[in-house]
């Protein structure tokens, strides 16, 4: 949230070491949402109503500049993973713009499980308001159905829960970090989340236990019966629209009053093991923050990263109009490829050579492209119009790489289906560490025969945005010798058709402020 001349990032965090446990609220606060102070955290299990941890959930600012916390707190570890309550917190001291101390009123909890859900009931959403109420929404199940439930208060104390679900969706399991927030039809700029008008669209959220990824859809909200309706063009539950394609969960959107933005904020979880992770002595990072608007097609968000984030760009290179035929791979030297910000515009002549798409990867599950679609095509499969894209964070005989590339099919009726890929397969030499390769499709018109991708690589993490946004994949990767001044960058083409690099430009990153 953004308070008093400061964002406020709110984060799940054991302070006793790099695995699962001893949870409470850890709390920064920043400028520019790239440069951080690390302060004493915010909530700590200290009530019999949060015991055993104070897990996830949203903050909300009020009229009159009062900002009150919305968390999960956890009474008993039994049943597993415990008795789940709906607790809130308000600061200490409102004229504080670091917010230090944070109070637990004694009217806690607010709210308590109903009986079929008392270890499936967590993680409230930012609250917003219409007909005289405050309402936020708890995300749940019942047996295999995702659920959230929605909540109403006059008063902000007392809630009571509306008769009807808010939405619900069988055959998808525990619906964890719901989402619930308006974006507009027209335009880029964020939405409060009270937000209402004729030119307002809905998008909702969830993060699915049984995947670890995160699904949303765009819809209406009826504010007669309080219910969220996705639109019949959207698919809803496993093989539906993903903000991320790849390490990307438990995602958290606010509103900046500054920018007039909505932020959407993920966490990236590990591809290591849990010894591994002891080992380096951390676990699970904060990607970096994107901007969130509506496409104007409509039928799916686009996201970027934040401006803010470009002021960490020092050293600079660029090619243009260089062509890359098949097999070849040029170095993208004069930058710190470990820590670097590459941005490209890929073009072709012919869509002829492009490679039929296989009836038989229709039955792949959506979820799992990755695994499938780009497993049997992977960046070393020559292809027809492509494999084209990077080789990031690349070893010097490239033993270890991970290429993020693009991957063009022809299906009937002359049309086609653009695949992103970011295959960690081949990114570590360590064979015991987890090394998954993601796949998304793409949704764009190639009628001018072109296609963008940034990539912001940092270390052990590569973020990739294609055609400004429509897809995005993050990949954890942890080389063995591609690391440091060790680490190289390269473009490749390794289909038939050539390819030209349009624009290329890339920069080294500057560190940000960590405390």
């Amino acid at each position: 949230m953004y308070y008093k001349g400061f964002y406020h990032l709110f984060y799940q965090y054991n302070p006793k070491g790099a695995v699962w446990g001893n949870i409470v609220w850890a709390h920064s606060v920043s400028k520019d949402m790239v440069n951080w102070v690390h302060l004493e955290p915010a909530i700590e299990p200290s009530e019999p109503f949060d015991k055993y941890g104070c897990w996830s959930g949203s903050a909300t600012v009020y009229p009159g500049d009062k900002p009150v916390i919305y968390y999960t707190g956890i009474v008993n570890e039994k049943p597993a993973p415990g008795y789940q309550v709906q607790a809130y917190a308000i600061p200490a001291n409102y004229s504080d713009p670091y917010l230090r101390k944070w109070i637990k009123p004694d009217d806690n909890p607010i709210i308590k499980p109903t009986s079929e859900n008392v270890s499936a009931f967590r993680d409230p959403t930012t609250a917003w308001y219409n007909n005289g109420h405050w309402k936020f929404i708890v995300g749940s199940r019942h047996n295999h159905r995702g659920i959230a439930y929605l909540y109403r208060t006059r008063d902000l104390i007392t809630w009571v829960k509306a008769k009807h679900p808010f939405h619900s969706k069988k055959d998808t399991g525990m619906w964890e970090c719901p989402d619930f927030y308006p974006v507009s039809a027209k335009g880029t700029h964020g939405l409060d989340t009270s937000a209402l008008g004729n030119h307002v669209k809905y998008v909702f959220k969830n993060s699915l236990e049984v995947t670890r990824y995160e699904y949303y859809t765009l819809g209406r909200y009826d504010l007669v019966k309080d219910r969220y309706i996705p639109d019949k063009s959207m698919v809803d539950g496993w093989g539906g629209l993903r903000y991320d394609y790849g390490n990307f969960y438990a995602s958290k959107s606010f509103y900046d009053p500054v920018q007039k933005r909505r932020i959407v904020w993920g966490w990236a979880n590990e591809s290591s093991t849990s010894k591994e992770d002891i080992a380096k002595g951390w676990a699970g990072i904060q990607l970096i923050p994107r901007k969130v608007w509506l496409d104007h097609s409509g039928k799916q968000l686009l996201q970027w990263p934040i401006c803010e984030l470009e002021k960490l760009r020092c050293q600079k290179t660029q090619l243009r109009n260089v062509k890359l035929h098949k097999g070849e791979t040029i170095e993208i030297k004069e930058i710190t490829a470990v820590q670097a910000d590459v941005d490209v515009i890929f073009s072709f002549l012919s869509l002829d050579k492009a490679e039929w798409y296989e009836e038989e990867w229709g039955n792949f599950p959506q979820h799992d492209l990755g695994k499938s679609i780009c497993g049997v095509r992977g960046a070393t499969v020559q292809g027809g119009l492509g494999p084209f894209g990077f080789l990031t964070l690349a070893s010097d005989k490239l033993e270890e790489y991970t290429p993020v590339f693009f991957r063009i099919f022809k299906i009937a009726d002359n049309k086609h289906k653009v695949l992103l890929c970011s295959d960690a397969t081949p990114s570590s030499l360590n064979e015991k560490e987890y090394k998954p390769s993601f796949g998304g499709f793409v949704d764009v018109d190639l009628t001018e025969k072109k296609l963008s991708l940034r990539s912001l690589i940092d270390h052990s993490v590569v973020e990739s945005f294609a055609q400004g946004g429509k897809t995005v994949i993050t990949s954890r990767v942890y080389p063995k010798l591609a690391v440091s001044k060790n680490a190289h960058l390269h473009v490749f083409n390794n289909g038939s058709e050539t390819i030209t690099i349009k624009r290329l430009n890339a920069w080294s990153m500057n560190t940000a402020y960590m405390n």
